[in-house]
């Protein structure tokens, strides 16, 4: 398995697990709340939504990645097209951020 497939199943267990919420506004919401421990936003959202979420995240210190595409995103969770997804359990966003960094 790639390690790009390895995330993206990973977040479809965390959706799955009910750790994550997706969408721009709960993405938001989960992060002002402070419920965010990771937030994944796709590499074709729109250069607002991108610097939106990287000022929110670095605000609170959370980490911020972007990657795959809105479709993939989506399908990975069982939704349509997702631009943002807010991990919520602290020990999976830390299984998903070692994969992410291991495909850098």
């Amino acid at each position: 398995m790639k390690k790009m497939d390895k995330v993206l199943s990973l977040l479809g267990l965390s959706a799955r697990g009910r750790n994550l919420v997706s969408g721009e506004f709960s993405t938001e919401k989960a992060i002002k709340e402070g419920k965010a421990a990771l937030v994944i936003v796709g590499v074709d959202a729109s250069d607002n939504t991108k610097k939106m979420f990287t000022n929110m995240c670095n605000y609170r210190n959370i980490p911020i990645y972007f990657y795959s595409d809105k479709e993939s995103l989506g399908k990975a969770i069982g939704k349509q097209m997702r631009a943002s997804i807010a991990v919520t359990d602290q020990g999976m966003a830390a299984n998903i951020v070692k994969n992410l960094e291991a495909f850098k």
